[in-house]
């Protein structure tokens, strides 16, 4: 067999990512031009998110987000997202696998040389794009940007080098931990252990379900949706592929979108009927949903008067009442106590990398201590809310300890008043994610399930406080 025969039947073969699945569309334009648009607004979106430190979501919203999303058609869209997706959840690889084929480093201010290799390598090295398209293309982006077109040659040699050593420079780079920062592992090695922090690493790589939390008849749900009841009122379907609205019951308002560890920290509460419940920090809102839907008399308090207008809107579609309230909790000042709190706290959200691939890479190690503080202090201050007997429910969508079993421990120790009611599995909905003090504690690697894409939650750390 020749050369040229073997690289012709490599570059039409499925190429699937290690330890993830390929992209299941093929994307073959018939020349090299096609498809620019939608590789440049990549590109940008890359620098933006992990540069700028911008959500991945808010840059991919139809209303509000990058502005060429709007010219793409749909298909386009969906490989901006795939691209991006690809790009953040295999970063540090491709990373390891740039610097390989570098001679040296690329010097600063190049304009998006980076950017557009990262976007390149991951459609050579993981999803199902000619290589001859992703290359010229990348090639054409650099020649059109003032700063990077001086680079144009490194682009398209360090690419054709990648798709001439492909599996071997796969093969060198392979191994999970590449895919987390360096102080991001470190931290799990410690938490939980070197297997445990390599199977986090692992999970990350995989695109999650989409989970719903309906109002009742959570297995009846499941089989009009073909999904799977897998915990309280949770049903887990695969991811679909078209909108979310037009799945059955959306208008209806049978359900809201809301991950399985998500929906846990509000059922620790207990029978809320007729009790006056804070939801602090409350958008994106599934939280008072299922407060509201429990017969609470929910008061949702956020800072972002924006995030609660969804809040809002989504109350109305499920046909579920609650006060709402665009506040500072620094400021703010309850009429009278509450009988029950649910704080989720704003966090780094290490805990929904799986969800948000940008998380890992747009983070800092400050930012945990940083938000740790801030956690004591938010603790501390709406503590003093609540009626004597209350409860309280602390919590984060963070993997780190520092922004959960120690802000609750030091907030313990300084607060005789009050004391920790341990949670017990029957109340989750699951088992073993109870820790020996009796707080909760998810991870992406829980619920294991086969094939592995299928299992997993969101991690996440809620204690139940209790006030004597």
């Amino acid at each position: 067999m020749s050369d040229k025969t073997d690289k012709r039947e490599r570059n039409s073969r499925p190429r699937k990512g290690q330890g993830g699945s390929p992209v299941r569309t093929r994307y073959q334009p018939d020349h090299s031009t096609v498809g620019l648009a939608a590789r440049r607004v990549a590109v940008e979106i890359l620098g933006r998110v992990v540069t700028g430190r911008r959500p991945l979501d808010d840059e991919l919203k139809e209303t509000g987000g990058h502005s060429g999303l709007a010219a793409l058609i749909a298909r386009d869209r969906a490989l901006v997202r795939a691209m991006l997706g690809t790009a953040l959840r295999r970063r540090g690889q491709i990373s390891a696998i740039i610097d390989r084929l570098l001679e040296r480093p690329v010097p600063e201010k190049t304009g998006f040389v980076l950017d557009i290799l990262h976007v390149a390598a991951a459609q050579v090295l993981f999803m199902e794009v000619p290589d001859r398209a992703a290359v010229a293309i990348a090639v054409a982006l650099a020649d059109a940007d003032n700063r990077s077109r001086r680079y144009k040659g490194l682009v398209n040699a360090v690419l054709r080098r990648m798709v001439a050593e492909r599996e071997d420079l796969l093969a060198a780079t392979a191994q999970p931990w590449r895919n987390t920062p360096v102080w991001l592992f470190a931290g799990w090695q410690k938490a939980y252990g070197e297997d445990t922090a390599l199977a986090l690493a692992g999970m990350h790589l995989l695109e999650p379900n989409l989970d719903l939390t309906v109002k009742d008849d959570p297995q009846g749900w499941a089989e009009r949706l073909g999904g799977t009841a897998i915990g309280g009122n949770t049903v887990r379907l695969a991811r679909p592929g078209g909108r979310i609205e037009a799945l059955e019951g959306y208008d209806a308002g049978a359900w809201w979108v809301q991950d399985a560890a998500a929906a846990i920290p509000a059922r620790l509460l207990g029978d809320v009927a007729g009790l006056r419940v804070a939801d602090l920090c409350a958008a994106p809102g599934g939280k008072t949903a299922q407060l509201a839907a429990a017969g609470g008399h929910v008061t949702a308090i956020d800072i972002s008067a924006r995030r609660l207008e969804r809040l809002s809107q989504n109350l109305a579609r499920l046909s579920l009442a609650a006060e709402v309230l665009a506040a500072d909790l620094a400021e703010y000042e309850p009429a009278e106590p509450f009988d029950a709190i649910l704080l989720d706290a704003p966090c780094s959200a290490t805990g929904t990398i799986r969800r948000h691939p940008e998380v890992a890479w747009n983070r800092r190690a400050e930012d945990v201590a940083s938000l740790a503080a801030t956690q004591a202090l938010l603790l501390e201050r709406v503590s003093g809310w609540l009626t004597p007997g209350g409860r309280l429910v602390y919590c984060t969508c963070s993997l780190e300890p520092a922004e959960g079993e120690l802000v609750v421990a030091r907030f313990l120790a300084a607060n005789p008043d009050f004391a920790r009611l341990p949670i017990t599995d029957g109340e989750t909905g699951f088992a073993g994610l109870v820790t020996a003090e009796g707080d909760l504690r998810t991870l992406p690697v829980s619920l294991p399930r086969e094939p592995r894409q299928d299992g997993g939650m969101d991690g996440f750390f809620a204690a139940r406080l209790v006030r004597r």
